[in-house]
């Protein structure tokens, strides 16, 4: 069974840190660009930030270069999110997602992915 689970979300004051995981199992992960999409309140998905496989390319969205750093452990089938100088506006419900291949997806439809995981809360308030 195909499964992505991410964790790390929760509560933070603006300007703090979050680190996220998505823990990925049942598929050959190294071989997959694996991405991160969000979803705040009332609104539509917002793709965040992407990291092919072999090449390890990275891209960003623009509001969150600087601040958001994304990297994966092929050995331990898992991608991360590191989140510095957090801002209200980053207020979201973080999925990982896989593409079809081993490239970088930005897309905002989740069937433009090949997996999907099921999101983790991330608040940033005062």
């Amino acid at each position: 069974e195909v499964q992505l689970v991410e964790s790390g979300g929760g509560l933070v004051q603006p300007g703090g840190s979050l680190r996220l995981s998505c823990a990925a199992s049942g598929f050959t992960f190294a071989n997959y660009g694996m991405n991160w999409v969000r979803q705040a309140p009332g609104k539509g998905l917002e793709w965040v930030s992407s990291i092919r496989s072999i090449t390890l390319t990275t891209y960003y969205q623009d509001s969150v270069k600087g601040r958001f750093t994304i990297s994966r452990d092929n050995a331990k089938n898992t991608l991360y999110l590191q989140m510095n100088n957090l801002q209200p506006e980053d207020t979201a419900v973080y999925f990982c997602g896989a593409s079809f291949g081993s490239h970088a997806t930005t897309s905002t439809m989740k069937e433009n992915y090949k997996y999907w995981g099921q999101g983790t809360q991330v608040t940033v308030s005062s």
